[in-house]
């Protein structure tokens, strides 16, 4: 057994090779995270929620079973988003109306996760329902960024982005609607990828057909983000969009070695603004591919209806979901998720007709632009993060925003063209902040965004940089 400081730095692939060895037990992993988290969990409030005496006993089950039988992760610690069910275990969703909601049974998509070997260990903060890119709430307070403890680790997968980057997880559950698993990844320098529709199974809730938000992987770096969207992809009878598990693995795809030979590369998509610094970063990071002999041409699919689109389906999206929520407990509601329900209840069929016939019509434009480009380049966010006194970012270069979820349109726009993407880090800004880049590939082309993404973290040479202690 290493030390905690060792196995705390280590890679979540090698952990679990060591793990398949029996060179050390999940206990040895929870001993390390449990002291790590009294350490620096305080100043980040990344894991409100600990579950240490479950996480104990499923490593005591899992350890009677043969090492074969022990699924993909063998006993590998993860904390469970705060959105999504564990068994007995506080689940809030980040509001007042669920502060003492403890489920009797666990989301399809942690028994999948428990049944490959994962032993959750803790619930990862978020904003209240996952609503507003910048993770706090009423229930657990806010998650500030390891790199700066003034600033946001974004959301709504903030509490598992700054886990990672604060060495209290190796790898993390996190889902992501409007880029709620790449803004945080981008915000705190670590890894996430929003997977196609139906990789990931989960229960569905409110609608059986729900495609704006999915479930997905969190990591420090592109090979465990592979190793864990391996552990979580595959059909489940109770999730009908969901899709059969591939017969090569991610990981398998991260280790390839295979380059893209076309890349395109967009600072703003064509519909937003983005902060000069951050441009320039991304712009760099892309250029080490064409230093590496990859065409990389300046273009993006034509996603002009981005912001009308998105905003009509996730207000629908909200009134169908929440609706009975503002009618029970509108007082405890915070203003945005009021908005976002009324914006919905409003809505006409008309609108609705509207929004989804601009939301084919971007997804066909982005399949036909990647018969020409195996991957698209673009920044994650368009800043890096902001003060986490901020409920959101209000404004980005003279551009004023109407309200708190248009600044998302970068990674918005592409969960409406139905394409995979990750956030990975590409560089930092002049204050020593993390940017993040983000990779985008064509619809369930999961393997071929992998495996690019893995080209140019090498290339870029900032693999390791996290985990960090928390800074001031």
């Amino acid at each position: 057994m290493g030390s905690h400081q060792e196995l705390l730095q280590a890679t979540a692939c090698d952990i679990v090779d060591r793990l398949h060895r029996n060179d050390i037990t999940s206990h040895d992993l929870l001993d390390a995270l449990e002291a790590r988290i009294a350490e620096v969990d305080g100043k980040v409030n990344a894991l409100p929620t600990l579950c240490f005496d479950r996480a104990r006993a499923h490593a005591d089950a899992l350890a009677k079973k043969p090492g074969d039988q022990r699924g993909l992760l063998a006993g590998l610690p993860i904390p469970i988003k705060d959105l999504t069910e564990v068994e007995g275990v506080l689940t809030t969703q980040g509001s007042p109306i669920f502060r003492d909601n403890i489920p009797a049974q666990s989301d399809v998509l942690v028994k999948h996760l428990e049944t490959n070997g994962a032993v959750v260990y803790a619930k990862s903060n978020t904003p209240e329902f996952g609503a507003g890119a910048n993770t706090f709430n009423e229930v657990f307070g806010a998650t500030r960024n390891p790199w700066n403890l003034s600033r946001s680790a974004a959301g709504s997968s903030g509490g598992a982005a700054a886990a990672l980057a604060s060495g209290t997880a190796w790898v993390a559950h996190g889902s992501d609607m409007g880029g709620s698993l790449r803004n945080p990844a981008s915000f705190c320098g670590i890894v996430g990828l929003r997977p196609s529709v139906g990789r990931v199974a989960h229960t569905p809730k409110a609608k059986v057909d729900r495609t704006l938000g999915v479930q997905g992987p969190m990591a420090r770096n592109v090979e465990d983000v592979a190793l864990l969207l391996d552990a979580m992809s595959g059909e489940h009878a109770a999730d009908p969009l969901s899709l059969p598990q591939l017969s090569t693995s991610f990981l398998a795809a991260a280790r390839s070695g295979n380059r893209p030979r076309k890349v395109a590369y967009s600072p703003d998509l064509g519909i937003t603004p983005v902060d000069p610094e951050v441009a320039a970063i991304t712009r760099q990071a892309a250029q080490k591919f064409a230093d590496a002999g990859v065409i990389v041409e300046e273009a993006h699919p034509d996603l002009r209806e981005a912001h009308e689109c998105f905003q009509t389906l996730r207000a629908f999206d909200f009134a169908v979901s929440k609706a009975k929520l503002l009618r029970d407990h509108r007082d405890l509601l915070k203003p945005e998720v009021i908005w976002n329900i009324e914006k919905g209840l409003q809505l006409s069929v008309e609108q609705i007709e509207k929004a989804e016939a601009q939301r084919i019509a971007m997804a066909a434009r982005a399949l036909a632009f990647f018969e020409s480009y195996d991957l698209l380049l673009a920044p994650a966010t368009i800043v890096a993060a902001f003060p986490v006194e901020q409920r959101y970012l209000a404004e980005c270069a003279g551009k004023k925003f109407e309200n708190y979820v248009e600044w998302l349109a970068i990674v918005y726009a592409i969960t409406l063209a139905c394409c995979p993407a990750l956030s990975m880090p590409c560089g930092f800004t002049k204050e020593g902040l993390p940017v993040g880049l983000q990779v985008i590939a064509a619809p369930r082309a999961e393997a071929q965004l992998l495996a690019g993404a893995k080209v140019l973290e090498d290339l870029l040479d900032l693999r390791g940089m996290t985990p960090i202690d928390p800074r001031g």
